[in-house]
């Protein structure tokens, strides 16, 4: 630990002196970046040197005790003091996710299961909609398929921190990044005339929102395809070709978008998810771990494949990674997603922990 604790302290004086520097400031890219870094650092270096004062405190405790009983006496609570600051810090050694303070692009598609599945979806929708207000941040749906019965077979929703930064671990990606995956769910369809129980699935996709200057994208690498939009978007609606289809050449990605009521902003509404698809594309490339974890998402929307259920007659919800059950699933699935959201967060910080321990 000692080694990683004055790797930091290395570089966060590092990123002071550069910050100090004139010269540094005639690049305001570059300050931002290493003003975010700094920021980051912060908290950890102030655990760092907390942790180094009581590491001296019980040293010098122990050499003076060897010769006072009053110093020796005060060794079992510095001790205490230590290993307090020594789990703080180590808390703070866990490699944080770049990504933890960045919006996100959430999907969610029906599976097996039909008219039920595509209602399901719609349930996880305005979960995750009453979740982020209650967050306080701002949602837009920007693309959607209905079903017959008013659910979903697909659908997308921009989820965005409302204008100022948030704090570590609040913003949409660093919370809702454990929702990608196959959610089932059990219960007596609208459907079902005879009161049986049944189980259907839907999938959900979660990727981080990129920046403009972080995906560059060729324009000539892009085939645009306009059409009739067939869902909600006011008077535009079936009158105008608004809706917006744009392939990625390269890649193959498809993304459309048609719930905007001009073309323009629905090209730009499809960019910016082309954008978010390419930056993850590039992030798995680039990390066979996220790769793996990125296809563990939803690998196929089948029952078999769950993250959680959702077990209606019960009222219960279980998380198949975390252990975490609870018997208010209408609370859950009313919004009040943060205790389901945490164990996730908690399981996935000890895990980390683990690791750190082994190395």
């Amino acid at each position: 630990m000692l080694e990683s604790v004055q790797a930091i302290l290395d570089e966060y004086a590092d990123l002071e002196a550069r910050l100090a520097d004139p010269a540094v400031h005639a690049d305001q890219d570059l300050v931002r970046t290493l003003n975010k870094r700094y920021a980051a650092l912060g908290p950890t270096v102030a655990s760092a040197r907390a942790w180094q004062t009581a590491r001296d405190d019980v040293e010098a405790a122990r050499e003076l005790g060897a010769e006072d009983a009053a110093f020796a006496a005060e060794v079992p609570a510095l001790e205490g003091v230590l290993a307090e600051t020594e789990e703080h810090l180590l808390r703070q050694l866990v490699p944080r996710d770049p990504d933890d303070d960045r919006d996100v692009i959430l999907e969610v598609k029906a599976g097996e299961g039909g008219e039920e599945s595509a209602l399901f979806a719609g349930d996880l929708l305005r979960m995750y909609l009453r979740y982020a207000e209650r967050r306080g941040w701002r949602t837009v749906v920007e693309d959607a398929t209905e079903s017959d019965l008013g659910g979903y077979k697909d659908v997308r929703v921009s989820i965005r921190s409302r204008g100022h930064q948030p704090g570590p671990g609040e913003a949409p990606w660093a919370r809702l990044k454990y929702e990608g995956g196959v959610h089932r769910v059990q219960r007596v369809p609208v459907t079902e005339s005879q009161g049986r129980v049944h189980t259907s699935a839907a999938g959900v996709l979660v990727m981080p929102e990129a920046e403009e200057v972080e995906v560059t994208i060729d324009p000539h690498d892009l085939r645009i395809d306009v059409y009739r939009s067939s869902g909600p978007g006011g008077q535009s609606v079936n009158t105008t070709d608004s809706a917006v289809r744009i392939t990625h050449l390269p890649t193959g990605l498809v993304v459309s978008c048609q719930n905007e009521k001009s073309q323009l902003q629905n090209k730009e509404a499809a960019l910016r998810v082309l954008r978010a698809r390419l930056h993850q594309l590039a992030k798995d490339e680039a990390d066979a771990e996220a790769s793996a974890a990125r296809r563990s998402q939803v690998r196929t929307v089948d029952r078999s494949e769950r993250i959680r259920t959702y077990n209606f007659p019960e009222n219960r919800i279980s998380d198949h990674r975390t252990g975490y059950k609870s018997y208010n699933l209408d609370h859950v699935i009313d919004g009040d997603l943060d205790p389901v959201v945490q164990s996730a967060i908690d399981a996935d910080e000890a895990a980390k922990l683990a690791a750190l321990a082994v190395q």
